[in-house]
């Protein structure tokens, strides 16, 4: 094809993949394949129809699509997201199917119905940065969708991406599962138990141990529901009894609510419970295989540093790799 005639458009480019595939597909082949597509029928054909976009090219455990809108293409990723996570409330997790999205804006080259360009190499980077469940948007798309949608964003940045050569500006999408899912989550019973007082933004106490309360809000806030936001906080404070305590009332209704497995490791590392932190640990990487020291400091990009270092340090102690 000459350059004359090479057909060029403007899209907002989402790439997915299926975090685990390798190992859902070890356990499970036929099973796997079967539940793809039924998700694809069931769910992302007719999500794709609904926000007016198409799939450009599919592979075992991919998919690239386009879209005329940005903001179509993040409310298309966050529906799915939020239908998966009721498609998988009640299935084991070593059995759960859950999706990594990325999605980029830009100029793209159509040949024969595939694209291609900087800007699908990007999306596909964006998409390895996501947590399993989870989208990463890059700047040019936040910058299109920010207050247009019931979705809130954390800054991660600027990123080094593999083969791309400038730092790319990386949001993380966070949004609550929906309504209905939403409204099986306990509520907190503090009453009866020790609490903790939390001031929003500042610390007031005169009592600098405290700050730590306040950066775990900080950190926090912006989008976890309030047993998350207890076990963090819990302990960025250092009472690592009472994050155990939390992570396990939420994991007893929520077996893979990443938040409290992680609290777990780092509370039970630094408590010298290696054992129970390993073993954590073992659960975690069954639902985020490609977790790493590295790929935590990446995603957690924008908390406060001592709050990383926490968790950090528990984690290597719990013998995370470093990459």
């Amino acid at each position: 094809m000459s350059e004359g005639r090479v057909e060029r458009r403007l899209a907002a480019i989402l790439a997915a993949d299926v975090a685990g595939y390798s190992r859902l597909m070890e356990a499970n082949e036929e099973g796997t394949l079967a539940a793809l597509r039924a998700i694809r029928r069931e769910l992302g054909d007719p999500k794709i129809a609904e926000h007016r976009g198409r799939i450009v090219k599919t592979t075992g455990d991919g998919l690239l699509a386009e879209f005329a809108s940005v903001v179509d293409a993040v409310r298309y990723a966050v529906e799915v997201q939020r239908a998966m996570a009721e498609r998988n409330a009640d299935i084991p997790p070593a059995k759960c199917i859950e999706f990594r999205i990325g999605i980029h804006q830009g100029d793209i080259i159509v040949e024969d119905g595939d694209i291609f360009g900087d800007g699908v190499n990007l999306a596909a980077r964006l998409e390895s940065l996501a947590e399993p469940g989870g989208i990463c948007i890059s700047g040019r798309v936040h910058a299109d969708v920010a207050g247009k949608l019931d979705v809130g964003f954390d800054d991660l940045g600027e990123q080094q991406v593999k083969n791309i050569s400038r730092p790319v500006r990386v949001f993380r999408a966070q949004f609550r599962a929906s309504k209905a899912a939403a409204e099986t989550l306990p509520a907190l019973a503090l009453a009866d138990k020790p609490s903790i007082a939390v001031l929003p933004f500042q610390n007031m106490t005169g009592d600098a141990e405290q700050e730590y309360f306040v950066d775990g809000i900080r950190a926090m806030t912006k989008s976890q529901g309030s047993l998350e936001i207890a076990v963090v906080i819990s302990s960025t404070a250092g009472r690592f009894e009472q994050a155990i305590e939390w992570a396990d009332r939420a994991l007893h209704d929520q077996p893979r609510l990443v938040t409290a497995i992680r609290a777990k490791i780092v509370a039970n590392a630094h408590l010298g419970r290696l054992d129970e932190a390993r073993a954590d640990l073992a659960r975690m990487l069954a639902l985020y295989p490609g977790l790493t020291i590295g790929t935590f400091r990446t995603s957690a990009a924008s908390f406060n540093s001592e709050f990383v270092e926490l968790y950090v340090t528990g984690m290597r102690l719990a013998g995370l790799p470093e990459e």
